[in-house]
């Protein structure tokens, strides 16, 4: 039981792990004992936060990446290749959003921006395509590994305004499952592809949305903690348990799944 858990040197691939969330995310697995490589690219972001994991005792590793552009994840793939041979987590938490993707209520779907979309598409669902189907084979010589996609409250229960990114995390819901089955049947059982959907957890991408200047609650804000049974947003550190389960053998025979985070946001019918 006490190896059940254990993340102790597993190389963990995070993208998207200078934002908010992923930064967090990548500490607490570091501070576990996993050797974290952070994938993200922008090279000064990637670099602080190395030296500030390195620096409290911990191993990191840089990686300088755009998840949309195939090419740059092949040359990291060849890095991770060479310096451990394998991986045994990939998490996918490179996301976001654009303004053109989302409509205001003072606008239509006709003053939406089809670039934005795009753009919104490419980075959620390709930037989790891309670094699974190429990382792949780093999984492939134990036929072992788990990979972890983020999803959203916003995929099985589109929310107004975030057209764009509901239909893009819907989308990686729908991908998470396929590739569960695809890996299991083409690989064997070792090989495991779940999600994880965070409910509403404050972020630079929508704190202004979220809440005022003066830290009060907007109308979207309150509407938000009024529809979540536990009445409050997420606090970063309460994703840090679901992610170390899916990352560990605890979670050996979970694959296909979408797992909330969200103090019961998903389950409330709002009466």
């Amino acid at each position: 039981m006490s190896t059940l858990f254990s993340i102790k040197d597993n190389i963990i691939v995070i993208s998207g792990a200078t934002g908010v969330l992923g930064a967090a995310i990548s500490k607490y697995l570091a501070q576990e004992g996993a050797t974290v490589v952070i994938l993200g690219r922008n090279p000064t972001k990637v670099e602080a936060l190395v030296q500030n994991i390195i620096a409290q005792g911990h191993s990191a590793f840089p990686a300088i990446a755009d998840v949309t552009k195939e090419e740059e994840l092949h040359a990291v793939y060849q890095k991770l290749n060479d310096n451990f041979g394998k991986i045994d987590v990939l998490v996918n938490a490179a996301g976001g959003n654009m303004p053109g993707a989302v409509v205001m209520p003072d606008q239509s779907i006709m003053d939406s921006d089809v670039t934005s979309l795009q753009k919104v598409m490419e980075l959620n669902y390709l930037g989790t395509f891309l670094p699974t189907k190429v990382f792949l084979p780093l999984f492939l010589k134990d036929k072992k590994g788990s990979i972890i996609n983020i999803s959203s409250m916003s995929a099985a229960r589109p929310l107004t305004r975030v057209m764009g990114y509901s239909s893009a995390k819907a989308a990686v819901d729908n991908l998470t499952k396929w590739l569960a089955v695809e890996c299991n049947q083409k690989y064997g059982e070792g090989i495991r592809v779940n999600a994880m959907a965070p409910g509403f957890f404050l972020t630079d991408q929508n704190r202004t949305l979220l809440t005022n200047q003066d830290q009060s609650l907007t109308q979207r804000g309150e509407k938000i903690v009024n529809n979540t049974p536990m009445g409050r947003f997420g606090k970063t550190e309460e994703l840090f348990g679901t992610m170390h389960w899916l990352c560990s053998d605890a979670s050996r025979f979970v694959t296909g799944t979408v797992i909330p985070v969200d103090g019961g946001f998903n389950a409330f019918a709002g009466v």
